[in-house]
Formats: C-alpha cells, structure tokens, sequence
C-alpha cells in the first residue's frame, strides 16, 4: 500500500455484509454498445400533476445505523478486494459526479452527458479511468415514479461500465396527492436493494440496483469518503434537520450521522479526501433555485462538533455548473454545483458576472457555465483532490477540463 493511503473503514461502523460465492454479482454495462434511443419509450405525461410539495419523512438506513456506510469494494462484488487493491497500486481513485440527469423532453440531453462520461473509460492508463459515478440527485422527473427509470435511468446509463451511486433529489423522492406510491419508493427499490439484482425497473437490461444502505450513508473508497445526505422533496429549501424543531416530519438523525462520520474521521485521523455530497445546494446564482441557508447552518453544526471540515461540498438542483469558493476560519472550501447532467432546459444564472466574482468577504464565485451540459470528473490522490468540469459540448475526444480546482488535502489550499 502506497505511503499515506487512507486506511479502510472501521470495521465496527455498520455496513452490509461482505458478499460471498452465493450472492448475486453486480452488473454494470451491456455487453455490447448500441445506438442511442430518438425517443422514449414512456414519455413522461406527469408535469400536469406538479404542485406544491410537503415535507416527506425520511427512511430508516439498514439495521438504524448512526453511520451507514457503503464501500466500493462492496458494490464491486467479488471483484471488489481486487478493484480496490488495483487503485491503492496506482496511487489514485478517479470518478464522476453528476445530477439532474432525468429528461423529460427526450433522451438527447441525457444521452450526450452519459456518452461522453462513457469515453472516459477509453484512456491508456488504468489509473485515469472512473471507478464510479456518484450521482447528486434528481434521476427521475417528474415525481421518481418507476415506469420512468427505464428511459431517464437505465438506457442512457446502458454503457456506462461502473457502479452508479445516487443521492436521492427532491423529485426523486416527491409524490403527489392522487399517487398511491410511497415516498422514495422506486430509489429505494433502484438504489437500496438488499443484493445487487436486475430490477423490473430496468425494462430487461443488464444494470443491477445499487445495494446503499439508505438515502444518507458515508461511501468508502480508496483515498475518498463522500458523505451523502437527503435534502428530502421541497423546490426550495434542502432541509436535513427538524430545523429547531420548526418541522414535525424530520428529526436531527441526519445531522446526526454527519457528526458521527466526521467525529470517525477525526478519531481515525484520516487523511483522505472529504466530500459532502447533497442534492440541494447551499448556494446558487440559479435563476429557478434558491440557496438553502438552514441546511447550511445544519452541517456547520456537525462539522463545528466534530472539529472537522470537508475538502470540497457538491450539490446538483440547479440545472448548470457552478463553482464557489467559501472561507470559514481562514480555509477556502469548494462548493460546486452540477446539475447540469442532461435535464432540459438548463438555468440561467441571475445576472452576468466577471469571474472571480466577490459575494461577500466569505463567499466567492469563481467559475459558472449556463450554457453547456456537463459533468465532473475527480481525481483524487495521497495529496490532493482536484475537481475537473467537463461539458458535453467539447465532444468525446476532448480531454481537457474546461474549469478545474485543486485541493492540498493537508493544507487546504487551493489552485
């Protein structure tokens, strides 16, 4: 094991159980590629039902863990030991993250997101290729409902030869009043499966569900934890928390969890990467969203008791490409906003602005792109984290980011 490569998980923090010869394996990708879809098979018909949403309550994760946590050797099967030793070898993990990948106009959007994370996968050295996509919410419009996963899910992802981890978004867990289907029902049966099986979901391709604990979890990989919370179902604002007891429907188990996982790396003293990951984001120049100030001030809380901070924070919601940087005593911290992944039309930013543009004396917004679908590609190492934005419009071939940030893990600095 390379010097300074973070140490596993805590064997005693709550994970599902290692696989063995008997359990089903995970599939990721056909076996052979295919043209893109022109159209879908179930066009989307629900935008008529749209209305206002209410809070909804939030899942226990598997065995009521404090701290879900999913590893990637877990939902690599019995490959997983060998995945990851490949990565510690190779002194690096790279991997995606996008959200706001369901389309409800037709597959093109989605589809040219998704092709080109999947020519990623064609670089000469094992160590630049993804491990997985972690995705940051909104699979499905409009209202996460199953019949839906085959179009907006499924076949746009039919190549992508790696596991896709999700965070639910707000449509992904919103139901309306004349919708018999719980909350999160079709996520979790997607994304939080007991084993990695083929669901009807799938509509007969290969993909299996995604085995998360639950909706917020810690997912361990080599030299990276993200930290996936639930922002539950509202347009605006993410709520995490009972927020001071202003709501009934949640409770503090969120901010709880986050608070064990940071208090775990701090006590571990470990020295990989820290990522937040949450659906709504903290803050945007969106046109059609707001920040989420409470929730914000939710996650200060934990990292503040835990006397840990992230290196970066990623949200989706606001359908473009957003880069802060927030200083919080002295260290700058990334915010990065990526929901650009295929949902059509993409969100104008509220104004126009020559960047780095000063918020105020905490807040800076150093890049923005409202024009192109995109993702992010990260490359995370012993020594920093760099974060690539990469629109679909570069085309395949196009390697180069087109905004890009890089976290020292050990100082905090920025470049």
């Amino acid at each position: 094991m390379p010097k300074n490569t973070p140490p596993p998980s805590d064997p005693s923090a709550a994970q599902l159980k290692p696989q063995d010869a008997s359990t089903p394996q995970p599939v990721f990708a056909q076996p052979e590629p295919s043209p893109d879809p022109t159209g879908f098979k179930t066009p989307v018909t629900d935008q008529k039902d749209k209305e206002i949403a209410n809070l909804e309550p939030v899942p226990q994760p598997v065995g009521n863990a404090v701290e879900p946590v999913l590893t990637l050797a877990q939902v690599y099967g019995d490959q997983g030991a060998a995945k990851t030793a490949a990565i510690q070898s190779a002194g690096q993990i790279v991997f995606h993250s996008v959200g706001d990948t369901g389309s409800v106009d037709g597959p093109s959007t989605q589809s040219l997101v998704a092709d080109k994370m999947v020519s990623d996968f064609t670089e000469d050295d094992d160590a630049d290729v993804p491990s997985f996509l972690f995705h940051l919410g909104d699979v499905v419009y409009y209202f996460g409902e199953a019949t839906y996963y085959y179009d907006q899910f499924y076949e746009p992802y039919r190549s992508y030869p790696a596991p896709i981890v999700a965070m639910a978004g707000n449509h992904d867990g919103v139901v309306y009043s004349s919708d018999s289907a719980p909350t999160l029902e079709a996520f979790l049966n997607n994304f939080c499966a007991p084993s990695p099986v083929v669901t009807p979901d799938a509509g007969g391709l290969s993909r299996t569900a995604m085995i998360q604990p639950g909706v917020y979890f810690t997912f361990d990989a080599p030299f990276v934890r993200v930290l996936g919370l639930y922002s539950n179902v509202l347009e605006d604002p993410g709520v995490i928390s009972d927020e001071n007891g202003s709501n009934t429907v949640l409770d503090q188990r969120q901010v709880a969890f986050l608070t064990a996982a940071l208090q775990r790396i701090v006590s571990e003293k470990y020295v990989g990467a820290v990522i937040i990951a949450v659906h709504h984001p903290p803050f945007t120049g969106g046109t059609d969203h707001g920040g989420s100030p409470q929730m914000l001030a939710d996650i200060d809380s934990a990292c503040t008791a835990a006397g840990f901070w992230p290196h970066a924070v990623l949200s989706g919601h606001s359908h473009n490409y957003q880069r802060y940087t927030r200083t919080v005593n002295n260290t700058e911290t990334p915010y990065i906003v990526a929901g650009c992944g295929g949902h059509s039309p993409l969100s104008t930013i509220r104004g126009t602005y020559r960047t780095p543009y000063t918020i105020d004396d905490t807040l800076t917004l150093n890049s923005y792109d409202d024009t192109d679908y995109g993702y992010l590609r990260l490359v995370v190492n012993a020594e920093t984290l760099t974060i690539e934005f990469h629109p679909e419009a570069d085309g395949g071939v196009t390697k180069t980011p087109d905004d890009t940030v890089t976290v020292n893990l050990s100082t905090r600095a920025l470049s």
